[in-house]
């Protein structure tokens, strides 16, 4: 995973509440099982339709999601993330999120940046009418802000998380932060405990 400090970009208008995993990434997409093209998938149904606002050439290279509230519902389906990321996204900003969607952010560094519904709802408007509007979401200061729009809102984000996107760790790395003790541990285990090799 990467270090993720400050995104500074533009941003799609996802105005959809209640987007669920399978609308996000379909499940016949979940054939595969390493992490990369996902992104050809992402909301690949609403796709179909030239209206949908990812075919809306405006918003290309856009790097955050602006979504309705209660978004990543349904399945625990880290392929979601993967496929947001995959995308292009390196944050996705709602009302609300899925417990269980934002804890899979969280372990991929796809940055969940929660704010007031009448903030929400506010960005989702300024992005609309302007698509060249740039957003910044700032993980050192936990603040996400869009100088043109007003806005400028400090978002929830806890020490350890916060500690994950700035040294760009995944679980994997966290736990090799701890490769002296691991080793000190297994070089005094019991020769009858199994092993490893």
């Amino acid at each position: 995973m990467e270090p993720v400090i400050v995104i500074t970009g533009t941003a799609v208008p996802l105005d959809r509440s209640d987007v669920d995993t399978d609308q996000i990434i379909p499940s016949d997409w979940l054939k595969k099982v390493e992490r990369t093209g996902f992104g050809a998938g992402l909301f690949s149904e609403w796709r179909d339709d030239r209206a949908f606002v990812l075919n809306d050439e405006r918003y290309a290279g856009a790097r955050v999601l602006v979504a309705g509230p209660n978004f990543g519902t349904g399945s625990s389906r880290e392929h979601a993330v993967w496929a947001i990321m995959d995308y292009g996204f390196q944050a996705v900003v709602s009302p609300r999120f899925a417990d269980i969607f934002r804890n899979n952010c969280t372990k991929n560094g796809l940055v969940p940046v929660q704010v007031p519904a009448e903030v929400g709802e506010a960005l989702l408007r300024a992005v609309e009418a302007d698509p060249s509007l740039e957003l910044t979401v700032d993980v050192e200061r936990r603040v996400l802000s869009a100088p043109a729009a007003g806005i400028d809102v400090a978002f929830p984000l806890d020490d350890a998380t916060r500690e994950r996107f700035l040294h760009g760790l995944d679980d994997i790395g966290i736990t090799l932060q701890h490769t002296d003790a691991i080793t000190g541990f297994e070089a005094t285990r019991p020769v009858w405990l199994p092993t490893a090799g």
